[in-house]
């Protein structure tokens, strides 16, 4: 597969957390990304309850909804206003607390307990610190995390789910010579070569 260009290109946590500053968030879906409505059959298989992953979550509107449905959810995010953000918008009370376990990390936690969104890098986490998950919703995180990292963020992925968990992955395609990402274009052969 030709990744052309994009191969080498790394973005800094520096350049997401401007992008979020400058409110430079394209990626955002006010209401929501419609293929998680089409396909939550998948995701919750007549399940109820869940822990639900969100990695590279941002301010995205699924997590109330599936909060609000039962489950329990789980997002990290390197961007703080991102995380206070979401809150915010949903006018939903919430605390906050540091994650001994990494530093400067911080978690947010509703005070209802159903949704906790860790503001630190998505590298920083493991099953010790936030568990397993029976699904993951990634709209925007493969996409977004840098080609050289790939592997290391799925190994970290199929850590931290169930065996029987379901994996929703939304990723792009386009040509790689013509955009420098992200997002950038994660090939089908790529995709089953990083989870099998």
């Amino acid at each position: 597969s030709d990744v052309g260009s994009q191969k080498e290109r790394v973005v800094t946590e520096e350049e997401w957390l401007k992008k979020w500053e400058m409110g430079n968030i394209g990626f955002h879906k006010e209401e929501g990304h419609p293929l998680l409505r089409k396909y939550m059959d998948v995701l919750l298989n007549g399940r109820s309850g869940l822990r639900i992953f969100f990695p590279l979550c941002g301010k995205a509107v699924e997590m109330k909804w599936l909060a609000d449905m039962g489950h329990n959810v789980v997002g990290v995010e390197v961007s703080e206003q991102a995380v206070k953000e979401f809150f915010s918008e949903h006018s939903l009370p919430y605390c906050e607390e540091p994650v001994p376990e990494i530093s400067g990390a911080k978690m947010f936690q509703s005070t209802s307990g159903n949704i906790s969104l860790y503001c630190c890098s998505i590298y920083d986490l493991s099953s010790l610190i936030v568990g397993k998950f029976d699904g993951v919703w990634d709209r925007g995180a493969l996409v977004a995390v840098n080609p050289c990292d790939r592997q290391r963020y799925a190994n970290l992925m199929i850590n931290l789910v169930e065996k029987n968990s379901s994996y929703l992955l939304v990723t792009v395609a386009y040509d790689p010579n013509k955009h420098k990402g992200p997002p950038f274009y994660v090939p089908e052969s790529e995709v089953k070569s990083l989870f099998g």
